[in-house]
């Protein structure tokens, strides 16, 4: 579906966003990473809007013991 280019960023931008996430939290994991590759497959976004796609999902998880 992406090119290797492609896929690096995004690996790139979903390990940037999760690191957020607790190491543990791997619901907010995969929450985060199908938002963005929903987002990326989908629509001509900016790197910028794609970060903004995966912060929002890191937002919404819910979890107990986020700061």
């Amino acid at each position: 579906m992406f090119d290797a280019d492609t896929r690096a960023v995004l690996r790139a931008l979903i390990e940037e966003i999760c690191n957020k996430a607790g190491q543990y939290e791997n619901a907010a994991r995969s929450q985060v990473t199908a938002k963005i590759l929903a987002a990326a497959g989908k629509e001509a976004l900016t790197l910028d809007e794609l970060r903004e796609v995966g912060e929002d999902a890191l937002k919404s998880t819910p979890t107990m013991w986020r700061y």
